[in-house]
This record gives structure tokens, sequence and C-alpha cells, in this order.
């Protein structure tokens, strides 16, 4: 039976193998995003998500990522939009409106 610290470091060694793994696969996403959703905008993301079967919200806001950056038709922001002003339901904010 594996003690605690030899427990610890073989959960380490095992999360490093991984990430080797990962890093020669060019998987490694080591960067994070943060965004804030009301509950309504979350549960438009889960229904996103489980209608198609998403194994995870982060898999489901990357798909939605690489479909709104391919997508055309749209203008630039207008001088002064807040960040606030950009919701996932609802009105779209002046100088975003769909061409």
């Amino acid at each position: 039976m594996l003690r605690f610290n030899e427990y610890i470091t073989h959960i380490k060694t095992s999360a490093d193998a991984k990430q080797e793994a990962n890093i020669a696969n060019g998987e490694l996403r080591g960067e994070r995003l943060q965004i804030m959703l009301t509950g309504e905008e979350l549960t438009v993301l889960d229904d996103f998500r489980y209608r198609r079967r998403m194994p995870s919200r982060a898999a489901a806001v990357r798909e939605l990522l690489k479909r709104g950056l391919a997508a055309e038709g749209f203008q630039a922001a207008a001088f002064g939009t807040k960040s606030e002003d950009f919701g996932v339901i609802g009105q779209t904010p002046k100088g975003r409106e769909a061409k």
C-alpha cells in the first residue's frame, strides 16, 4: 500500500506525464478565460451543451467561440459600448446589428 507521500508523488507524476503527452500532441490549454453569466445565460449555454451532447461547459464555449469567429456579417462595436452591453441573450447593442 502506498504511503501518503508516495501517493502524492504518484499523482504528480501521472499528472506530469499526462501534461507532457498533451504538450506533445499540441493540446495544452495553458490560458484561463473567466466570464460572468446570468443564470438565464448559463441555462442557454447548458441547453446548447446538452442538445449536442458536449462533454463540458468549456467544450460548449469553445465550440460557440469557433462558430462566432467564423461568422460574418457583424459590424464593429460602437464607440463607448461597455462589456455589460454584450449578453448571450436579449438585445443586441447598437453597432452590433447584423448586416
